[in-house]
């Protein structure tokens, strides 16, 4: 068996080797992009002066239309924020999922930042809202009294049968118990 001094010789030995072989085939690709560039007549300075133009385009889009070549910015410009929280100053543009501080809110408008302008058109947004909220209150107190639609969730047993005691509202598929009878009546509960 080995001892550990053998065994750290031979890697050293090993990453030698592996330096070497690294070198040379470093120096071989060197020498391939100097034949290359001797052939077609480039210099370091040509190589630099491209590849400093490709790095000045990264990040921009790059259009050719009618024989001229157009370079525009591709990054997006940030939306400015619309809302600001009150106390801790943070900010949202009024865009994406809304944070908590105003998720919960009824109101939005006391989070607006609003200047100048804005600040009139603000407070006379807040009096349609609120007047919109009332009417929306009344429409709703109009339409509970109407009896415009039926009820949803669990509906108050119409129908008993005497028997086992099982109940039915009367909507929905009849059970077997009252499916087959002809006068219903004697089954209505009270």
């Amino acid at each position: 068996m080995a001892t550990p001094e053998q065994i750290e010789a031979k890697m050293k030995k090993l990453k030698t080797q592996a330096e070497a072989l690294a070198a040379k085939k470093t120096q071989a690709v060197v020498d391939q992009i100097r034949d290359i560039m001797s052939k077609h007549g480039l210099t370091t300075a040509d190589v630099e002066a491209k590849t400093s133009a490709k790095r000045a385009t990264k990040g921009q889009k790059v259009s050719v239309a009618a024989g001229k070549t157009k370079i525009a910015d591709v990054t997006k410009a940030k939306a400015a924020p619309k809302y600001q929280h009150p106390k801790t100053g943070a900010t949202w543009t009024g865009h994406g999922r809304a944070p908590a501080w105003i998720a919960e809110a009824k109101d939005r408008n006391k989070f607006l930042i609003a200047t100048g302008a804005e600040a009139t058109v603000a407070t006379t947004a807040g009096a349609v809202s609120k007047a919109k909220a009332a009417a929306k209150e009344a429409s709703k107190a109009v339409l509970a009294t109407a009896g415009k639609s039926q009820r949803k969730g669990p509906q108050p047993a119409l129908y008993a049968d005497p028997k086992t005691g099982a109940t039915w509202s009367g909507r929905g598929r009849a059970p077997a118990w009252i499916a087959g009878a002809k006068d219903r009546t004697k089954y209505l509960i009270g």
